[in-house]
């Protein structure tokens, strides 16, 4: 049976019961409390649309939120893994919910990513065997089959939780994943792979921008009609955008199987891929070299050389567009020992020398015609 309540009147109960007892329920205990107490709906309360909702302070947007609803599935029993079909509503890819207060620790695992924004005060992350507080502009994204809990001890911390089917993640969202940026590369390798438990987080400083598309994100879930599914993931590419954009450079990863230091080696290389060699960079993180080229292949998916090429290539294109240096200049910016070698190496990728890459794109100044007063 589909039963129905708001963020308000659960949370409320959650607060109290907590309160009272001293002890904290999951999410589907509260339910079930919730149901024998006569205190759900059998259809769905309304949901008034603000229109100034995306103006409001956190705190004032946060009472909006009281008033979605929440629909769930009542069941009789609890369970560790949990399915995207008990948590994202039927014909959603992307459904987004404020997660709740004071529950009961309870490590589970999930078929679907999950998104977690600390917007205010701060919550625990637990992961595997390790714990972690996260604070204001702090998020994470937590890959398909990795064993995780989140929890939120105080009455004052706001969390937005962003579940988004994997199927959806593999089709919408991969030319965001295309990117020739290792942080990208990364990303693509490393979440979709469901045998190891994996996480990236970020820090946002809590900006503005990424505020106002989550609560678009929060209304939109609410929206029932057949441009609410569309807008939610036009609305997350935006805030996979701005994250990658802005906040690459705050990224930490864990692979549970190779341990959480290996971000710093694709870090490493990233900054340093002009004058790195292979030598250089296991000696400096204390791995073999066979066994540092296994880790890169599988963390990226391409070995170390091809890895090195594409980031000079990568950023041999963005100056050859978007500034006038020479072709030597650019060919000793992106650590090639001479415009000839560069060269030769940038016609085998492109099929093209770098001067007619940039002729055939780079961007040219708009003409604007200067009108004289007679002319005006």
């Amino acid at each position: 049976m589909r039963i129905y309540t708001t963020y308000g009147k659960f949370q409320s109960e959650m607060d109290s019961y907590y309160k009272r007892t001293g002890h904290k329920l999951q999410f589907v205990e509260m339910l079930m409390r919730m149901n024998d107490k006569g205190l759900l709906d059998t259809v769905p309360p309304r949901f008034p649309v603000h229109e100034d909702a995306l103006s409001l302070s956190d705190e004032e947007f946060d009472k909006i939120v009281d008033h979605i609803p929440i629909s769930f599935e009542l069941q009789d029993s609890m369970s560790s893994d949990i399915g995207e079909e008990k948590i994202i509503p039927q014909f959603y890819d992307v459904f987004t919910i404020r997660h709740p207060r004071f529950t009961r620790a309870y490590s589970h695992i999930h078929n679907y990513f999950e998104i977690d924004f600390v917007v205010k005060g701060t919550a625990t992350f637990r992961f595997e065997k390790e714990e972690h507080i996260m604070h204001e502009g702090e998020a994470c994204i937590i890959a398909p089959g990795s064993s995780h809990d989140f929890l939120i001890d105080d009455d004052k911390t706001i969390v937005y939780t962003i579940c988004i089917r994997k199927s959806t993640f593999e089709s919408t969202f991969v030319s965001l994943m295309s990117h020739q940026n290792l942080l990208s590369g990364f990303f693509r390798q490393i979440l979709k792979d469901e045998n190891h438990s994996n996480y990236l987080m970020l820090f946002t400083g809590n900006n503005m921008e990424c505020r106002i598309l989550l609560r678009k994100l929060l209304i939109e879930s609410e929206h029932p009609d057949e441009y609410s599914n569309g807008c939610c993931i036009s609305v997350i590419n935006l805030l996979f955008a701005n994250l990658l954009r802005n906040y690459s450079k705050t990224i930490a990863f864990y692979n549970y199987e190779i341990g959480t230091d290996f971000s710093l080696v694709l870090q490493y290389i990233q900054h340093n891929y002009q004058t790195l060699t292979l030598s250089s960079l296991a000696q400096f993180f204390h791995y073999s070299e066979p066994h540092l080229s296994t880790l890169i292949k599988q963390n990226t998916g391409s070995n170390f050389t091809d890895l090195i090429k594409n980031l000079r290539m990568r950023d041999a294109k963005n100056l050859l567009i978007n500034t006038d240096r020479k072709i030597n200049e650019i060919a000793d910016q992106t650590g090639y020992n001479s415009a000839d070698h560069f060269s030769r190496v940038f016609r085998q990728t492109y099929g093209m020398s770098p001067a007619a890459y940039r002729k055939e794109n780079q961007k040219e100044t708009p003409f604007i015609p200067f009108l004289s007063e007679e002319g005006e």
